[in-house]
Formats: structure tokens, sequence, C-alpha cells
């Protein structure tokens, strides 16, 4: 008889196949003195080191996107001068190669754990990493994804980005991935994000999926966050219909998002560096509706020049030429330290000197970054909007509209992350050009819920009637002022959840791109009024679940 495993499905797709899982990792280093000289285990390191982490690097050129940009960084993790003088410290105390790599690491995760925020989110990938290097000293293959000859739905605790971003998905290859099921994890993670991405049907986060055994025949079911066990055929020919469906929906030309009574609702992008550009146009982006300017900053000693910068925003100007493309100025703080910015340690880092208010410390670089924005604007022809990060004031608003029409800028807004600035949102919109909800840290700041800590995951959801409430707010404040109000959050990918913030008062919704396809398919579905009756049942419930469950019911699915 079959049973339903529940987690968070990733888009909208439905696959169904034999579990293969992911081998158990090998046991860790022990504690142990070495019998060779600490030079020697030294150099041992340095060559297991320098080859994964040019592994790394050719995984993120095959890659390309989000996950090169991702495996790039775990690159520079693994040759971080920091790590290395933990590591030798270890070998000068007579350590073995293996524990001094495995115990450094450990250390490191600890710190970025405690750290959070941009740094803690590379915490994960630091097992990765030195799993990756243990196993190249002890001559054994790195960890990875299994190959049982035939295609398979994946079943593992998590994936390292590294594994992620490289699966098989070719329908010609016999061990061609057909679904991705993890037991931890949430709609944010890594695996989430790189599964959205390539467009992998995906449930993340389905902790009873830990029981499922090689062989086993289950139906993965994104769109309602489910793995069914031992399905019967009747239900195995029902989700290969809604596969074969969605396969002749994504082939369809692409066209403009909006809602089936023609309510246009642009689809954008979400974009790290202009790399990505031409992909996002490929796959149907309208525009840009959240460039991160961090690639700039987060690997300098120092602050990038007006000239780089105003060469790489007229890349992504280029590009979207004719399209709207919207720039958040540096996200940065001490949540992602940097030394000519604020690298001073702070308890609580995520409620510390952030976003504008670090960039308003450090007045200067802020003014660059806006003169680099307005030149490039000025020397293209996309529409340029530009927004400010961790806004939690109507001062703080005024402050960096007038500092950005100051240079020149035309359209300044300001990001919603804190519960203060939805609360505020009124008062905010009449001196914004517009808001740009950021639901990841709007979710977070709202349950008091770290984003990337495991033991309140279930608390960092965005269909939580809380959340809900607060972009409500949003919403209709721009409504009001007659000011667009978008969703830049992770939340945008959901297809269902798309629909509820569209009737919750957002006008455009940006995500990753590859989640293009599957919201414009769902928006599609449903008028503005199905929309807004959909968005009511849902902020009805009392918790995310039940708000998920009522506006699957709501919407007849």
């Amino acid at each position: 008889m079959s049973e339903t495993i529940t987690g968070v499905g990733i888009g909208l797709g439905v696959a169904q196949g034999p579990v293969a899982r992911t081998p158990k990792r090998t046991p860790p280093p022990r504690d142990e003195r070495s019998g060779r000289p600490a030079e020697e285990e030294a150099g041992r390191v340095r060559e297991a080191v320098a080859a994964v982490a040019a592994d790394l690097m050719r995984r993120a050129e095959t890659a390309g996107g989000t996950a090169r940009d991702v495996l790039e960084a775990q690159a520079m993790i693994a040759e971080d001068p920091s790590l290395e003088e933990a590591v030798q410290a270890r070998l000068d105390d007579g350590k073995t190669a293996e524990w001094a790599v495995h115990d450094a690491f450990a250390e490191f995760r600890a710190t970025l754990e405690a750290v959070g925020g941009y740094l803690g989110e590379r915490a994960a990938d630091l097992d990765d990493v030195a799993a990756r290097v243990v196993a190249h000293l002890r001559g054994e293959p790195a960890p990875g994804v299994p190959s049982p000859g035939h295609p398979f739905v994946l079943v593992a605790p998590d994936l390292a980005p590294a594994d992620t971003a490289l699966l098989d998905l070719d329908p010609a290859s016999p061990n061609r991935v057909l679904a991705l099921v993890t037991t931890d994890g949430g709609p944010t993670s890594h695996t989430a994000i790189l599964a959205r991405e390539k467009g992998i049907v995906a449930v993340v986060g389905a902790g009873r999926a830990a029981r499922l055994a090689d062989g086993d025949v289950v139906i993965v079911d994104a769109a309602a966050g489910s793995v069914v066990t031992d399905p019967s055929e009747d239900e195995l020919a029902e989700a290969q219909r809604r596969a074969d469906e969605r396969a002749a929906a994504e082939a369809a030309p692409v066209t403009p998002g909006a809602l089936a009574d023609g309510t246009a609702v642009p689809l954008l992008a979400n974009l790290g560096s202009p790399k990505g550009a031409a992909e996002a146009l490929e796959l149907g982006a309208e525009g840009v509706g959240l460039f991160r300017t961090e690639f700039l900053f987060l690997s300098s000693t120092e602050a990038p020049t007006v000239e780089a910068q105003r060469a790489e925003y007229t890349k992504l100007l280029t590009a979207f030429a004719g399209k709207k493309v919207v720039v958040r100025v540096l996200d940065a703080g001490a949540d992602k330290p940097l030394p000519f910015l604020n690298d001073a340690e702070e308890d609580n880092p995520a409620l510390g000197l952030r976003g504008l208010r670090a960039l308003r410390a450090n007045e200067d670089i802020l003014r660059d970054q806006l003169t680099a924005l307005a030149q490039a604007d000025a020397a293209t022809d996309a529409d340029l909007w530009v927004m400010a990060p961790m806004i939690a004031t109507v001062e703080e608003t005024a402050y960096f509209t007038a500092l950005a029409r100051e240079v020149g800028l035309k359209t300044t807004g300001v990001m919603v992350e804190v519960p203060a600035a939805a609360l505020l949102a009124d008062r905010i919109l009449k001196h914004a050009d517009f808001a740009s909800i950021g639901t990841n840290d709007l979710t977070q700041y709202t349950m008091a819920a770290d984003r990337l800590l495991g033991t309140v995951a279930s608390l960092q959801d965005p269909w939580h009637p809380a959340v809900l409430q607060l972009i409500e707010r949003v919403g209709e404040a721009g409504a009001a002022h007659g000011k667009p109000v978008g969703i830049c959050g992770e939340a945008a990918a959901d297809p269902l959840l798309a629909v509820v913030l569209v009737g919750l008062g957002a006008t455009t919704l940006s995500m990753a791109p590859a989640a293009l396809a599957d919201v414009r398919f769902s928006l599609g579905r449903f008028t503005l009024e199905d929309a807004r009756r959909i968005a009511h049942a849902a902020l009805g419930a009392d918790d995310a679940p039940a708000a998920r469950a009522a506006a699957q019911a709501a919407a007849g699915s």
C-alpha cells in the first residue's frame, strides 16, 4: 500500500522511478600522531588541496550559472590562507595530514556557523571540501553520486554543491537522475537553489525518506511536496500524464508573465554577475529583479574603483537593453566582513552593522557605487532601478533616495527585509519609487529563526501567515501610492506561492531563471480574482503547512 512522505517541493515537476541512495561517507580520520615529518605531511596537504581546488574549478566551468559561483567559492575556501595556517599548526603538533585537515575545517565550520549570514552559508560547504581533501589524501574516490546503471531517483541526506551542479540529467544516459529527494535542508539551501536552477524535480527536507531503500519505486511530486512510496499503477499513470503535460508547457513558446485574465505579472531573473545574463534571457526573463553586486567586493582587500564597477554594470545593462534591471547596492557588513567596510566582530551580526547601515558608515563606498551605476546607466538604454538593502526606517529611505538622485539615478527604491519596513511601508513609499521584498530575510526576522540553522528550519518558511500578512501590508501600500512592489526572494520561485504573492499585491516576481517556466505556467492557470481568493485562504491559516494546504485546496490542486 502506498505511503506519502512530505517535504518541500522545488518547482512543479513530477517524476517516478527506482531509488538509489548516496553511499555513506567513510569514517572521519582518527586523532593520532603521524609517522612522517611535518614537512612531508604539509606537502601532502598542499598537493591534495590544489587537486581538489582544481577539480572544483573544472566543475564550475562545466556547470555554469549559479552553480559556477558556488563552486568557485568552494575552491577559494579550499585554498584559504587561514585554513592553511590552522592545518599547519596541527601538523607542527605531530598530527597526520588527514586529521589536521579534518580538525581544522571542523573548527572553521563552527566559526562560520556562529557568524551566520553569507559566511554561514559557506559553513556547510566546508564539510564537502574537507571530505574531498581527506579522500584525496587517502587515495579514495571523492564522495559523490551513485551510478547504478539505470535512471534513478537520488535519495540523500543532502548534496554537496559540487555534486548537485553536475548531476547527470541527460535523457540518453543510463545513469540519468530522474528526481532528487533529501532528508535535510530547506527551500533556500544550496541543494534547493541549484536544483531549481537546473530544473531538477526535487523534494527537500523529507525526513522520513531516510527509510527508503535502493530499488524502491517512488513518485516524486514537487508541486505537492511529496514522495509517494509503492505507488499503484493508476498513481504511476497519473504522474506520467502530469509530467507529459508539464513538458508540453515548457516546450511552448515563451510569453510574458501574465494571469489567465491577462493581468501582466513581469517575470524577472535574480543574478549574481553579468555572466548569467544570456541564459536568463534564453529562459524568458523579462528583465532583472535582483542583481547582487557583492561579487565585485567579496574577494577584494579594498573597494573596487568607480571605473571597475562601471565596466561590470555596463555589461549587465547592455545585455538587457530596453528591459528593466533592478540593482541592489552592496549588501555586506558584519555578516559578510570586508576589511574596507566593517570587519569588527559582533555578537549577533544578523542584527548588526550590515546592508545600508554599513554603507552609510562608509559613505564614500556607497557614493562610488551609485556614481558607477549612474555612469553605466547614461551609457546604455536599459531601464535601471537601484535599491538599498536592509532598510528599517523612513529616515534611512529618505537618506538613500536623496543620495541616489543626487548622483543622477532616476528610479530608486528599497528592499523590505525587516518587519519594521513592512509595517511602515505606507510611509516608506512616500519617499521610494518602489519596494522589493526579500522574502528570505523577511521570514528570518519575522520568525526569529536563523535561515541557516537546521534546528529552526521548520520556522524558516515564507508560507507562514505572519510573513504573508507583512507582504500584504506592503502590497496595499504600493497600490495606495501607485508604486510597484516586487518579490525577489526564493518565495517567488514557488509556483503556487507566486500566485499567492500576486494576490497579496506583488506586481513583479523575480527568481532563479530556471524557475521562470514553472511560475509562468502556474500564473496562467488563475485570474487576479482567483489569486486574491487563494491568498485569502492562506492568510486564514495558523501556520505555514496549513497555509500551503489551504492555498492548494483553494487552487483545486
